[in-house]
């Protein structure tokens, strides 16, 4: 650190080339973290898709053919068809398959965060518009859990 004579300190080149890059390598850091867990929180919605999704589809088929079958299993018909009314609803609540979409959605763009910090961090001198790009590419991986999916043609 400099200190200039009206008292102002200000940091060397090196160690201001020095703090930019140990940032740019907690952004990777984070970056990897983030990118890992939104993979297992695709895999989870995926599986719960499916836990639940299977089932419904199942129930309803075995209840119509078992309501039509005989009139005697039409009681068992209507619980089949309940259960199957409950997995759909809550299928239909826990929005699974939008979530699992969101998370790889993330997980594509902190691999995008990682991979433009690993290329900085190649670079012999990091300046302030890769760790501003860097930002902004975080802040795009933030917003995609909440942010729906391109539509085709669309930029």
């Amino acid at each position: 650190m400099v200190t200039s004579a009206d008292g102002t300190t200000r940091l060397s080149p090196d160690e201001f080339a020095h703090r930019l890059r140990a940032e740019i390598e907690r952004m990777r850091d984070e970056a990897t973290c983030q990118r890992k867990l939104a993979h297992r929180r695709a895999e989870f919605w995926a599986k719960t898709d499916i836990a639940l999704g299977f089932p419904a589809a199942l129930l309803a088929g075995t209840a119509g053919a078992a309501g039509l079958a005989s009139a005697d299993v039409r009681v068992p018909a209507a619980l089949a068809a309940l259960a199957s009314a409950g997995f759909a609803a809550g299928a239909g609540f826990l929005r699974s398959d939008t979530r699992r979409r969101a998370n790889k959605r993330a997980r594509h763009a902190w691999a995008s965060v990682e991979a433009r910090a690993m290329v900085a961090l190649t670079q012999e001198h990091v300046s302030h518009e890769d760790l501003g790009d860097l930002l902004e590419c975080r802040q795009a991986a933030l917003e995609a859990y909440d942010g729906e999916e391109p539509q085709p043609g669309s930029s």
